[in-house]
């Protein structure tokens, strides 16, 4: 995937597909960013996003400093990352990618970012051969990004159309929530650019 293009998409609006609201208004969230979208495109919420992370994972990110959660509200998504030790692969994945531009650039997205222990799952051969190939790596982990930021209430049941192509799905209620079929350990991590919901298994779009 060419970086310069996708970059170009995000800034003209073309890949920010946004899901379907709740109502017909235009509503905004606590960071400002809209919460309507093209009716049939998801599913969203008009409600303010709660104003803490939650989950069992939280407990591995740092408490001060800037990878904790007030230090990675001050940052655009990939820097965000960076400094939070729980995401070191995702953040060596990106770069690997070329996307920390890209994400750090794009306003109001929404990051399934798997842990430290997700790429673990994976086979030490396979994570190396996809590593090594940008073009597939590129593409999974766009399709960990959504372009709008969601809130949690809109995960309860939700369908939204990530920036690779493909669909996520959303699921979950309280402080339980799935992607797919990745369980959310720490949701509604907020950047400067970005909702962020650390989740223990890579999400694979259909290739």
């Amino acid at each position: 995937m060419n970086t310069r293009v996708l970059a170009a998409s995000l800034v003209a609006g073309g890949l920010l597909v946004s899901a379907a609201a709740c109502g017909s208004d235009d509503k905004t969230d606590d960071k400002g960013a809209s919460a309507s979208a093209p009716a049939g495109a998801g599913t969203t919420s008009s409600a303010a996003m709660p104003d803490k992370p939650f989950g069992a994972g939280c407990s591995a990110v740092p408490t001060s400093g800037k990878g904790s959660f007030s230090g990675m509200s001050a940052d655009p998504v990939a820097t965000a990352a960076s400094n939070n030790p729980a995401l070191s692969t995702l953040v060596t994945a990106v770069k690997k990618a070329g996307l920390v531009d890209t994400l750090n650039s794009a306003p109001n997205l929404t990051v399934f970012a798997p842990s430290n222990d997700a790429f673990k799952k994976i086979p030490p051969k396979t994570l190396k051969k996809v590593l090594a190939d940008k073009k597939q790596l590129s593409s999974i982990l766009t399709y960990h990004v959504i372009g709008q930021r969601v809130a949690p209430t809109a995960m309860a049941s939700g369908s939204f159309k990530s920036l690779q192509g493909g669909m996520v799905t959303t699921s979950g209620s309280g402080e339980s929530y799935k992607v797919n079929d990745a369980n959310v350990v720490c949701g509604n991590v907020q950047t400067a650019n970005a909702t962020v919901y650390i989740i223990d298994t890579v999400l694979m779009p259909k290739m």
